[in-house]
């Protein structure tokens, strides 16, 4: 299976073993104890309860922690890895959720509401134990255990703590902790030394695949599904998957004009069961001089378990639990925090300056074709009041400056694809093949198509974008006033390198002059579903949003202010982008899958529109140029320049793409600066002459 259980992060904590030890000799103890019902007598039966479960799931991580610090972990057989997984993940699934105290409003029922939200958070939290266990991070394991029985302690008096005490200790615990979580954040990015999936990869056995169980992450059918086909594939055909991606991440380099020799570690996201693809990846970048780091999905409130999947990561168990909690942080999130943290940022990036100067940015693989996810809000749950939602707003804005001035954005990039998961139905095997298709399609044609769209466009002084049928979009975009149209062009052609696959030509829109209402009827943007989205932007700002995803309008801007707007009171349109690959919108209308294909291929179907930064963003005065040697000149807008003046004014740290299916499209018009006007698109065809092939895929029943 996996030759030896000693992966260069499990022998890091070798070396701390020795001075944690006793701590976790004495903690478990202690847990034991409250497993068995030890100091409960004055507690609430309800109490009782939830302390003696969350006792007892903390010694089935425990097990597994033995296993791993033993080396008997290897001999387990599938069944015993089955059993675990099972017994680990079993309280958070749907089926269970209801009796759950994961569940924020079944906490608050059993618990009372003054208590039920905080414990709920804790019992979340202790989730992060799995991880800890698996890797054998006996450092992180044991505080969060200590934190438990901290807890514990303040109910077993004959009179409980207050609300108050209670929220106290989970407070300090992840204040008096920030410097060790915000470390290991960074270096698990940055250091391949601090890295333990990687040895997975390249050491497990693929075929047998009991080695999925080692992630110490929820294996489903997913997981499974996608190790079986890429165990039925060939070495040719998967390399060929790899050379797609890695080739993407090095023309990133070229084509920017940025130095890829002076940098030495990449940083590869993916889905568990597609160790095959990664490991072939992993092979192309060291031969470009790049050590790979993968990090785990986040586990922890403190790097926002819950918000979005990112780094090595499985399929959500429940995605309820995981909107319950994305935002527990609010337990302890206050100034004092965000200022330590960020301090450590700071201090940390400075500490390892050498090895965030190396970091060329990450290669990422996304999955789709989960079926859509309403999410229920519950009033149970942690909320960020105002104030908070404000400390967040930010710490993103400072974090990414901190960030951007040892990681440069004029010396970065990143490239990444998508393939869809088993869970989109029994045509998964047609799917996944007809994507791997596409995202190897012929950039060059497009390449030529795309020109021709872009010097109709670099024509314009504005352009406009009307929808089809019951679709309300009417809005004009201001364009970037051209100084030299021979050296310069608005629009980028964008070919399949950093963003694959191919199809689509963008600008920063100028915000002035950029007005009018966007709508789709349904989008999924960020693992979300929306319905009857509508935004309105005024001079190239938000000013308005809707959506009828929720029975009253307060619930359904709240979703949007959340999860769009980012909890930000406005966000400028920072792209305005056509897309090209009516081939991905044909194979999504072919296999019924325009509702699951993700932001990354889903962008390419029709116009879209960027809420957020530009795509240029923290790098606006890097030169960039087309394949004819056109300089890009629309890097900046009106917000990103107050970055002269004062950067926590120019930049937003997101970028959500809304885009307008070419069946909901009626036309995109370009007006010159003497009135003139020419199409792109009109009654929902391209009309530019040489992009007529476009409409093939179109046209097809």
């Amino acid at each position: 299976m996996i030759q030896e259980l000693k992966y260069c992060y499990q022998k890091k904590y070798d070396e701390e073993w020795e001075q944690i030890e006793e701590r976790l000799g004495l903690v478990m103890g202690r847990i034991a104890d409250i497993a068995r019902g030890h100091d409960q007598d004055h507690m609430p039966e309800a109490f009782g309860d939830y302390f003696d479960r969350t006792a007892r799931f903390i010694l089935q991580t425990k097990i597994v922690l033995d296993a791993v610090r033993s080396g008997e972990l290897k001999n387990w057989n599938l069944k015993q890895h089955q059993e675990m997984n099972r017994v680990l993940y079993q309280d958070i699934t749907a089926e269970e959720y209801d009796t759950s105290y994961g569940n924020p409003g079944y906490s608050a029922k059993r618990l009372g509401e003054e208590y039920g939200a905080m414990l709920s958070m804790l019992y979340a939290e202790l989730r992060a134990l799995i991880a800890y266990a698996y890797e054998g991070d006996g450092v992180s394991y044991t505080i969060l255990c200590e934190l438990f029985v901290q807890v514990h302690a303040c109910f077993t008096d004959e009179e409980m703590a207050s609300a108050r005490e209670v929220q106290q200790a989970i407070y300090w615990f992840f204040h008096d902790y920030s410097e060790l979580f915000t470390e290991q954040s960074i270096l698990k990015t940055i250091d391949p030394e601090e890295d333990f999936f990687t040895g997975l990869v390249m050491d497990a056995d693929l075929d047998d695949f009991r080695y999925l169980y080692h992630y110490g992450l929820p294996v489903g059918e997913n997981e499974l599904g996608l190790a079986r086909h890429f165990a039925g594939m060939s070495e040719a055909d998967i390399q060929k998957m790899a050379d797609t991606m890695t080739e993407g991440y090095r023309i990133g380099f070229v084509a920017t004009g940025k130095d890829l020799s002076k940098k030495s570690t990449v940083n590869v996201e993916y889905a568990v069961g597609m160790e095959r693809m990664v490991r072939a990846v992993i092979r192309n970048f060291e031969q470009m001089g790049l050590k790979t780091t993968i990090f785990r999905e986040a586990v922890s409130s403190f790097s926002g378990r819950g918000s979005s999947k990112r780094g090595c990561y499985s399929i959500a168990v429940n995605r309820q639990f995981d909107y319950d909690h994305r935002q527990d942080k609010a337990l302890y999130l206050d100034k004092a925090f965000v200022e330590r943290r960020l301090e450590t940022l700071r201090t940390t990036y400075e500490k390892h300056k050498e090895l965030a100067g190396k970091y060329a940015g990450p290669a990422i693989i996304e999955v789709f074709g989960e079926p859509i996810f309403a999410p229920v809000n519950k009033k149970a749950a942690l909320h960020y009041d105002e104030k908070q939602n404000g400390l967040n707003v930010r710490y993103a804005s400072e974090a990414g400056e901190i960030t951007n001035r040892y990681i440069k954005g004029e010396e970065r990039s990143f490239t990444i694809i998508a393939y869809p998961l088993p869970a989109i139905g029994v045509r998964f095997p047609e799917i996944f093949d007809r994507t791997v298709a596409l995202n190897t399609l012929d950039y060059s044609r497009y390449q030529k198509m795309q020109e021709a769209i872009i010097a109709v466009l670099d024509r314009g002084v504005k352009a406009h974008i009307k929808g089809s049928g019951s679709n309300e979009t009417n809005l004009t975009v201001a364009l970037y006033p051209l100084g030299d149209p021979q050296k310069e062009t608005i629009f980028e052609n964008c070919v399949a390198d950093v963003n694959i696959p191919v199809g689509e030509v963008f600008t920063s829109p100028v915000l002035r002059g950029t007005n009018g209402l966007l709508h789709v009827s349904s989008v999924y943007l960020n693992g979300l579903h929306y319905k009857e989205l509508k935004i309105t932007f005024r001079d190239g700002m938000v000013t308005d949003y809707f959506c009828e995803n929720f029975a009253t309008e307060q619930e359904n801007r709240k979703y949007i202010y959340d999860n769009v707007l980012m909890q930000h009171d406005t966000l400028p349109m920072g792209e305005f982008a056509i897309g090209t690959n009516t081939t991905a919108y044909r194979m999504a209308r072919d296999f019924d899958i325009a509702d699951k294909l993700p932001i990354l291929i889903a962008e390419k179907t029709g116009p879209h529109f960027a809420v957020g930064d530009t795509c240029y963003s923290h790098a606006e005065d890097t030169p960039v140029y087309n394949p004819d040697g056109k300089e890009i000149v629309a890097r900046d807008n009106e917000v990103s320049t107050l970055r002269k003046e004062d950067t926590s004014r120019a930049y937003f740290n997101c970028h959500t793409d809304i885009t307008i299916p070419y069946d909901e499209l009626d036309s995109i018009r370009v007006e010159t600066a003497d009135g003139n006007i020419s199409y792109v698109i009109r009654d929902g065809r391209f009309v530019v002459p040489g992009t007529e092939e476009l409409n093939g895929p179109l046209e097809r029943s």
